[in-house]
């Protein structure tokens, strides 16, 4: 009788797939960097140039660029996979449901937020935030960044039924998405102040290995809920 594949092949597997996808469709994979390239171009125009105001505006400006590029991809998470029906085999795959679905939001991650955050230095630039603030926003995104693409896939998995979700997918994220976008761009500004700033960054941190556990279950059992 043959072996089944150990966790670590699944998985290897599902990220060459959704790589490959991801590649066939690499114009609508640059939409979320270049959307955030346009919010934070376009606080300087309507600012002005003033230092000291883009400086104190900058973490809130690119954490909010962020947080809406990654929503703008959000819908995509599992619509395709119900489309071309391959979402009813993920459900009777042999491998864990969750797993499975961990390894979506990897891809969603690195497909998103990761170009972002590698951008992130030219948006600081753009706002002209100071040098030594980089340090702080780059950390808060690093540690931010996954814990937005875990919450946001619960609630695509709730809404993946639903046509034309994606209004809805909106209100229902976007209040759990505020809690990630204050202590992001809190722990900058509190840097900014020279206040003790590591407190936020450890507190999104014990989120995000929280959501590392229960948010590919619970996703898991919201895909079969709503697909049920």
């Amino acid at each position: 009788m043959a072996r089944a594949p150990s966790l670590l092949a699944v998985g290897r597997a599902q990220l060459e797939r959704d790589l490959r996808l991801v590649w066939r469709r690499r114009g609508d994979a640059a939409q979320p960097l270049l959307f955030a390239l346009i919010v934070v171009a376009l606080f300087p125009l309507a600012l002005g140039s003033g230092a000291t105001m883009l400086a104190r505006i900058a973490p809130g400006v690119v954490w909010v660029a962020v947080l809406l590029a990654g929503l703008l991809t959000l819908d995509s998470l599992f619509r395709s996979d119900l489309e071309d029906g391959s979402l009813e085999q993920l459900l009777l795959s042999p491998a864990p449901l969750a797993w499975l679905i961990a390894m979506r939001v990897l891809v969603h991650w690195l497909v998103t937020a990761l170009p972002l955050l590698l951008a992130t230095p030219l948006f600081a630039e753009l706002l002209q935030l100071p040098r030594p603030l980089l340090v702080p926003l780059m950390l808060s995104l690093a540690v931010g960044t996954p814990l937005l693409s875990l919450v946001g896939a619960i609630v695509a998995a709730l809404t993946v039924g639903i046509r034309r979700s994606g209004m809805l997918l909106a209100v229902l994220a976007l209040p759990l998405f505020v809690p990630v976008l204050v202590f992001g761009s809190g722990a900058v500004v509190a840097a900014s102040q020279g206040l003790p700033w590591s407190g936020a960054i450890y507190l999104l941190a014990a989120g995000l290995a929280l959501a590392l556990v229960l948010v590919p279950l619970a996703a898991a059992a919201a895909l079969r809920i709503a697909l049920s």
